[in-house]
């Protein structure tokens, strides 16, 4: 019996077949009603069939149909059948593609069927030419992925705001795309994060342009197969193919930043501070009177110390009028710039009511507080004693950035909490030890910083590197605009040695003629720690902390110092940008000089992956096989006093800003032969 009850168990017991290749090849299409490329279809579903059991991923954001309907199709996936059901009426005489992207898989191994499109017609034709490229993100070279491409066959500059693309793509994981069945003719390409779904841009949204016109069109070629006999023996075999041109868009999208403008936000955070939040960053300064206070026709910015954010779409008001913070209600008439409905800037007014809601909390905890010391002030008179209360000083404070490690190229910074009135530079003392015994330094000159913020300080020093230092505050040796003074503070540090730092060089190959350049020194998360002017041909890093770093340049157009993203309206393209291919793992004390030629890399290879975001997902066999879960790492270049560095297979160059660069051997799935 007990034999009999483990047999049973073993036959019920679920696991993997042991044995047999894993499964590493995508789902094959077999067959469909109506058939691909059919003619006159007046039905309202199509069903295909795969060769295995499927599963559909992301439906809503990945799959597309052209031309563009206003109710997408229903699509559903139960074991190798795939229904697509429309909703919408189609439209006579017109080619329909349902573009899959990538989101077919197997279901066991998740094997992703890239690029897969089912086509069929309404009339008596079937459009049938193709356009194929890449999209990535301007500022980073991140793959776009799940992102709307399109073209019109309308070539007004206006299209791309007023209509709906006339046939669509989306991006797959790499960024690659393909547009199908076109009719002859001449189109503009644009790509667009359509996040309200109307298949047009909207100014807030992130959109791309070619720049120039395409004409698709079709070219014979003579394709290569292998062809495996049963026996094991290969065989070459010629065959007639198509290529579908052009297959090598290389498109950049990006923000034009436009944000509309309007009074987003404002509050009274406390007794002293009115603070007022824009939409957008602000060129000219709102005009905030008062109403109702004894200085009643004022403006606010009169009795206040300003503070801004960098881009100013954030003011605080620091109210020093003590007439005006004793009222617990300011109404005060707010006039600026708003956004109207034509899209243009135009001076708009409102009345503000500001409420000081922490005045109530603050009368409810003296109250408390007053409560409590009663108690303890009978009890103690009952006991033939007395009491005193003294109610403890509020303090600011002025907090230096420094408790540690000073950096040897940089000041020293500080950060109050409250605008400062008075700085007595006796009080504050500065000291460096020589040996054993602290020596004074002498008067220091402590300023507010460059972009005069009320709160931010600097103080400037020629550093001795490798010594340490001593600051001490006494006691109201700072005073801020309400009266407080500073608790004693004092900080010790240590200025860093030169030798704890690298210098970092870069002579850069294949500048555009006549262009500027700027290097970013980045960190880890893709975020510039660092930049240098190409001077000469060369940028240079100086006082390089140990970490790993990675570097991107970009050509500066306009020559202002920053990078400057696209404009729809003006044709103008975003500034170009380039990544060094390899990470920089830099030690103590090195000084590295490498070359750099920027082209010699296509576009998509030039990134690290270590660094790209937008990463295409990991098969589950992959994972699996890896027993960390980790992607495998690019090698990195370790230096030891210099080198060079061109990088890579030499693939060919890229063509910038006019959308025709990429080889189209490093197109995954793209330009397919037909």
């Amino acid at each position: 019996m007990v034999a009999v009850v483990m047999l049973l168990a073993a036959c019920a017991s679920i696991g993997r077949p042991e044995g047999g290749a894993r499964d590493e090849l995508p789902p094959v299409f077999v067959r469909s009603n109506p058939e691909k490329g059919s003619l006159n279809f007046t039905g309202n579903k199509v069903s295909i069939y795969f060769d295995e059991n499927i599963k559909m991923e992301d439906v809503v954001n990945k799959v597309v149909v052209s031309p563009v309907q206003k109710q997408p199709p229903s699509i559903s996936a139960n074991g190798k059948h795939l229904s697509v059901e429309f909703r919408d009426t189609l439209l006579p005489n017109a080619t329909y593609t349902i573009d899959f992207s990538d989101a077919i898989r197997d279901l066991n191994e998740g094997n992703i069927l890239d690029g897969f499109a089912f086509d069929f017609s309404t009339g008596d034709t079937r459009d049938s030419l193709a356009i194929s490229g890449m999209l990535f993100e301007a500022r980073n070279l991140e793959p776009a992925q799940g992102v709307i491409v399109g073209v019109y066959s309308n070539l007004s500059d206006t299209a791309i705001t007023t209509l709906p693309f006339e046939r669509i793509a989306k991006t797959n994981q790499y960024g690659q795309f393909v547009i199908q069945n076109l009719a002859p003719g001449t189109y503009n390409v644009y790509a667009v994060n359509d996040l309200n779904r109307d298949y047009h841009w909207d100014r807030s949204e992130d959109v791309a342009f070619l720049g120039r016109t395409v004409e698709p069109k079709v070219e014979g070629i003579t394709v290569t197969d292998t062809l495996r006999a049963s026996n094991g023996m290969d065989s070459i075999v010629m065959r007639a193919g198509h290529r579908y041109l052009p297959n090598d868009l290389l498109m950049t999208w990006f923000n034009e930043n436009y944000k509309s403008q309007y009074l987003k936000d404002n509050s009274r955070i406390d007794s002293t501070r009115v603070a007022i939040e824009f939409g957008a960053p602000v060129d000219t300064m709102p005009v905030l009177t008062l109403l109702n206070t004894p200085m009643s026709g004022r403006r606010l910015d009169e009795i206040s110390r300003v503070d801004h954010s960098t881009l100013c779409d954030s003011i605080t008001y620091w109210i020093t009028e003590k007439s005006v913070i004793s009222i617990d209600t300011l109404l005060v008439e707010a006039r600026y710039l708003r956004t109207d409905t034509l899209d243009n800037l135009s001076w708009t007014t409102d009345t503000l009511r500001l409420l000081n809601r922490e005045r109530s909390a603050f009368k409810k905890s003296i109250e408390k507080r007053d409560k409590e010391r009663e108690k303890i002030r009978k009890k103690l008179q009952e006991d033939g004693r007395d009491t005193v209360f003294v109610d403890e000083p509020v303090y600011m404070t002025f907090e230096p950035g420094t408790r540690g490690n000073q950096e040897l190229n940089l000041p020293l910074y500080f950060t109050a909490s409250q605008p400062i009135d008075t700085i007595y530079a006796d009080k504050i003392h500065f000291e460096m030890r020589v040996d054993t015994v602290w020596r004074d330094l002498g008067r220091q000159n402590i300023v507010r910083d460059s972009l005069n913020r009320q709160l931010r300080f600097t103080l400037h020093h020629e550093w001795a590197e490798g010594q340490r230092y001593k600051l001490t505050i006494d006691s109201a040796a700072i005073v801020g605009i309400y009266g407080n003074v500073v608790k004693p503070t004092t900080a010790e540090f240590t200025v860093k040695k030169l030798e704890e730092y690298s210098t970092l060089r870069f002579n850069l190959i294949g500048i555009p003629a006549g262009e500027e350049m700027i290097v970013e020194l980045l960190s880890s998360q893709d975020k510039p720690v660092a930049t240098s002017k190409v001077v000469a041909g060369t940028a240079e890093f100086t006082f390089v902390s140990p970490n790993t770093y990675y570097v991107r340049a970009y050509v500066d157009s306009n020559k202002n110092g920053k990078w400057d993203t696209g404009s729809i309206s003006e044709q103008r393209q975003p500034e170009d940008v380039y990544y060094y291919p390899k990470k920089l793992s830099v030690k103590k004390n090195w000084e590295i000089e490498q070359s750099w030629d920027i082209n010699q890399l296509p576009v998509e290879a030039q990134k690290p992956n270590q660094i790209k975001k937008n990463k295409p997902k990991n098969r589950e066999r992959n994972m699996m096989n890896n027993e960390n879960g980790d992607e495998e790492e690019e090698d990195e270049y370790e230096y030891f006093g210099g080198g060079n560095i061109g990088g890579g297979s030499g693939r060919g160059s890229s063509s910038r800003g006019n959308g025709n660069m990429l080889p189209s051997e490093n197109l995954k799935s793209v330009g397919n032969l037909r």
